[in-house]
Formats: C-alpha cells, structure tokens, sequence
C-alpha cells in the first residue's frame, strides 16, 4: 500500500495546531516559553523545539511545585534544588533568578487559577541534534501551568498500594539530579499501572529501598522511628524534607523516637507500624499494602494522620508563601 504524503504549509500547520482538541487539553492552563517571548494559553501551541536538546537528548532540568488557594508553596526550596541541578550538569540558567520568579509569578497570574501546578523546565536549548551541548547557542526556560490533579478521597483516606520495582535504580550521581531524563520514572510507573498498584518503589544494588517513580517513601517503625532511605543515592524530596522538619517537635512528645535517614530493607517496611509516600501533589499518603503484605492492620495510622495535618498546616502558614493569583 502505497502512503501518500504531502508538503503542509506553514498556514495549514498553524490551523491544525489550532483545531487540535483533545481531552486532556482542558487541564492546561498556560505556558510561559522563552523561545516564544512570552506566555500562550491555547494548549495547541504549547510546544517545544525538536532541536532542543530537552526534547532528543533528556538534557535539561526540571522542577514541579503547586499553587494552593493562590499562594505558591516552598517555591525557594524548589529553586534551590534546580540552581543545584542545573549546576551538577553544568547548565546555565537563561535569566537571573529575581527574573525567574517574576516570570513564574506572571504566568500564574495569567493562568488565572487559584489552585494549579507549575512545571519549571531549564534546557540546553535549541541547535542540532547530535550529544554535543556546546551546539546550543543559549539555554531555555519552560513554565507550564496545569490544573491540580489530586488523588482521589478514598486514597487519602482508605490508603494506597506498593510495590517493590524491578527497574534498576539510578546510579548516585543522576538520581541526585532532577533532570528531564525520567525513561526509568516512566518504566516504574508502568510498572504499577500494569501491576495494578498505585505505586512502586526502586531497590537498590543491596536490596535497600530508595525511592518512587515521582515520590519518596518513609516508614515508622515499631521502636517508633522515622526513617527514609539515604539521600545519597536518591533525590532529595521537599516534601519528605520539609515533613521531618515539621515532626521534630514529635521527639519530645515522645511520638517519635528517631527521625533520619537509614539503610531499609523491604521486611523492614513489611513490619513497620505504618508505611507512607511523599510528593508535591498529594503531600503524604499511606500506605497500606506493600509487596502483597498488609502494613500493620491494613488501614492508615495515627502518625499518617498527624503528618497530613502538618504539612497541609504548613502550606496555609508558610512564610515563604508568594501569591501571585492575589497580586
């Protein structure tokens, strides 16, 4: 069967771009492209180059935070991790960052939603296709505004499921980096989509847990310990850092006997009193069966409890707050 294809123009792209409707569309708010040199909000022209290098090559750096009731949560903390990010790859980024805020601030403002989450992407920018990062004349700067999608009411309050990954982990020195190479992010989540778990976690080359495909996992233990897996071989989460910050005073209640970062073994979590997920989008979730096992009695703990009432606290007093919907 022969195919038959014809030249489009460059009019006829730009209407197809325009006709373009498509479901998930109606979650995208608004982006911010400095290709572009300012902020479109019609999802169809939400595009990056093909030449960039954050499209053929992974090479970029990224950030996600979100917006709650109009202010923006631990943006510094985001920042500070991308400047760190950006470094470790020797990427520079495109504006100062006083100008980075304002240009975020601008774009939720734009957006025009209360509620919404912001994709932050620093590529190597356009200029051929081959590895070579010094063919990009100037670095990118990406912010996509998406509408908040939360985990359904009963997994917040029924708990969620997990699974142990069969994706080999990241080696130490790219896990630490948040880069827009996610290939085994987007395996493991496969991976628990297929299973039929909420989420999976990787293990690594000595069977200690690290981290899922967009989130990080802690256990309480029966001694009463706090514990995540090492920093050194995963990526340094807000959430989960900002929560043991947030449960120290819970060591002199005696709730907690031990907060910090250790060596965990599956059967650690198996038998822990309670087992639970961190992210930006959800904050803390429980987890209630892992690796077909039941944590504890199969429902969410006290301590779970107590942590979601923390952070969600945190979110509506943090002094770092920016609100950009109210300005």
């Amino acid at each position: 069967m022969r195919v038959s294809v014809r030249r489009l123009s460059f009019d006829e792209v730009v209407d197809q771009l325009i006709r373009i409707q498509v479901p998930y569309h109606r979650n995208y708010l608004a982006m911010y492209s400095s290709w572009y040199g300012g902020v479109i909000t019609d999802p169809g022209l939400m595009m990056v180059p093909i030449d960039d290098h954050l499209v053929h090559r992974g090479d970029g750096v990224f950030e996600a935070f979100k917006c709650v009731g109009g202010n923006i949560y631990a943006l510094n903390r985001h920042l500070d991790r991308m400047e760190s990010s950006a470094q470790a790859v020797s990427l520079a980024l495109p504006v100062p960052r006083s100008e980075l805020v304002e240009v975020i601030l601008a774009t939720v403002r734009i957006a025009g939603a209360a509620d919404c989450l912001l994709r932050l992407f620093v590529s190597r920018g356009p200029g051929g296709f081959s590895t070579n990062p010094y063919e990009c004349p100037a670095s990118q700067l990406y912010v996509v505004v998406t509408r908040l999608d939360l985990p359904p009411p009963h997994q917040v309050e029924q708990g969620v499921s997990l699974k142990s990954s069969r994706i080999p982990i990241k080696k130490a020195y790219l896990a630490t980096i948040k880069s827009c190479n996610y290939l085994p992010n987007v395996l493991m989540r496969k991976e628990a989509l297929d299973s039929g778990v909420n989420y999976t976690v990787s293990l690594d080359e000595e069977g200690f847990l690290g981290e899922g495909p967009t989130e990080n996992i802690g256990i309480i233990t029966r001694q009463k310990e706090f514990l995540i897996p090492r920093f050194d071989r995963i990526l340094r989460g807000i959430t989960v850092t900002r929560m043991l910050e947030l449960a120290r005073p819970m060591l002199e209640t005696g709730d907690l006997t031990y907060i910090g970062e250790a060596d965990i073994t599956p059967e650690q979590a198996y038998t822990a009193r309670e087992v639970m997920m961190f992210a930006t989008t959800f904050d803390v979730l429980p987890v209630i069966q892992f690796d077909d096992r039941l944590i504890a009695d199969g429902k969410p703990g006290p301590l779970y409890d107590r942590f979601l009432e923390l952070l969600r606290r945190d979110i509506g007093e943090c002094e770092e707050m920016l609100t950009p919907v109210a300005a």
